[in-house]
């Protein structure tokens, strides 16, 4: 959430800020500075007070003073329970703010999105190339049908190289992600409500998320989780930046999401992800943007793919980051560049909603750390990716050189399925 006094000492910029992402309908900053100001005076009220109770209580009790202890009593309690309803209302308008955004982050939506730059040449096809779901099929590598029978659409079942192919690649971020020097986390995969609130995705987006009965949320990635790790510590500065990854299944529900064009793997309920996350000093979060960007293009890159990356939009981006550049695969039968991974720097929106601070040793005072994540990578379309673009005349498909030695083999060829 955004920093109240932030909002009080710089409206118009703020302002300005979220008028990238909303209407002028959709918030009232003057309404949200009235009531902290309500706040405040009720807060200077009840300190009046207790001030004059302290005060009474070092004189001679008689019947005057008695009377008058209770009244302010009476007046203390009263102040609470307004106190508690402006707290709540004042909390809730907050929640409901996105972040202000990046001065290079424009307004509007996907229309306004910004190719930075592209990597490798777009593949040239001699033959009447397929579609990924055609080649999984045909290479008997992903099995669809008993996916949908098991668990409905949106969900597929990895099958023989398909499942040897989507782990090598998780291998293949893991292995990166080490040398590098990030810890690695395995986390559970079920969160509780206030831990989706700290991440960003509750109130907002809470019909995009599994419930169950015990009103805990299945991880929308693993961003998530890591977001929470740290949940409501004081780091020590000596210790940042904190640099972490993070296996996890995806789940998203994606009500009314689906198009016609998206089939197979490029849209699901579930899915694979390696999150990358840092905790950092708030001059030090740009640097780390693009630190982890950089990652994320070089294991892109590694894979020997077309891929582009893309600044979003204010309107494209989550509502708790403040800039966000994805890394989009091109999928030839789509005629479309894909997201396989989000980088983005959050600043102190998520650690102020996960009380995340550390402790800045030279003006002896806690702060907010900065939080940014990064996808590195999610595979459900970097398969799709692979097929399309690494496929051979005769219906084979080449592996990329950084898999082999995961997948023991360089090549899938087609063979005779199982299905009976």
């Amino acid at each position: 959430m955004l920093d109240i006094n932030l909002i009080r000492n710089n409206k118009e910029e703020v302002k300005k800020s979220l008028l990238k992402r909303l209407k002028k309908t959709d918030f009232n900053l003057d309404e949200i500075i009235a009531l902290d100001d309500q706040r405040k005076r009720i807060i200077t009220g009840i300190e009046s007070r207790r001030a004059e109770i302290n005060k009474n209580s070092k004189t001679k009790p008689n019947p005057e003073v008695i009377e008058e202890m209770k009244r302010l009593g009476d007046h203390i309690k009263e102040f609470n329970k307004q106190l508690n309803i402006i707290e709540i209302n004042l909390h809730e308008k907050l929640s409901e703010l996105p972040n202000i955004v990046a001065d290079d982050v424009v307004a509007g939506g996907k229309e306004n999105n910004k190719v930075l730059r592209t990597f490798g040449k777009m593949p040239n096809f001699t033959f009447q190339p397929k579609d990924h779901v055609q080649l999984a099929t045909d290479l008997n590598l992903i099995d669809y049908e008993r996916g949908v029978k098991m668990s409905g659409s949106g969900f597929w079942v990895y099958k023989g190289d398909g499942a040897i192919l989507e782990w090598a690649l998780l291998n293949y971020f893991i292995d990166f992600h080490r040398k590098n020097k990030y810890t690695f986390l395995l986390p559970p995969f079920l969160l509780t409500e206030e831990s989706a609130y700290t991440s960003g995705h509750l109130p907002k987006f809470r019909d995009d998320l599994y419930w169950t009965q015990d009103k805990l949320c299945l991880n929308a990635t693993s961003e998530m989780m890591i977001g929470n790790y740290h949940k409501d510590e004081v780091l020590h500065q000596k210790d940042l930046p904190l640099k972490y990854f993070a296996y996890s299944a995806c789940f998203r529900r994606e009500a009314g999401s689906y198009r016609t064009e998206e089939r197979g793997m490029v849209r699901g309920h579930q899915f694979n992800k390696v999150e990358m996350f840092q905790f950092t000093l708030p001059e030090k979060s740009w640097g780390a943007f693009e630190e982890m960007l950089g990652n994320a293009e070089k294991l892109t890159k590694g894979l020997g793919l077309h891929f582009q990356s893309s600044l979003l939009a204010a309107g494209d981006a989550s509502a708790a980051m403040a800039k966000t550049v994805d890394i989009e695969v091109w999928i030839p039968s789509m005629n479309i560049y894909k997201e396989v991974s989000s980088c983005s720097n959050g600043l102190d929106y998520q650690a102020r909603r996960g009380n995340v601070k550390y402790r800045d040793e030279k003006a002896q005072k806690n702060e907010f750390v900065h939080m940014l994540n990064a996808s590195g990578l999610a595979t459900s379309r970097l398969i799709p990716a692979i097929l399309e673009q690494f496929q051979q005349k005769d219906g084979s498909v080449k592996i990329p050189k950084v898999l082999q030695k995961y997948t023991g083999f360089n090549i899938i060829k087609p063979k005779k399925s199982d299905r009976k």
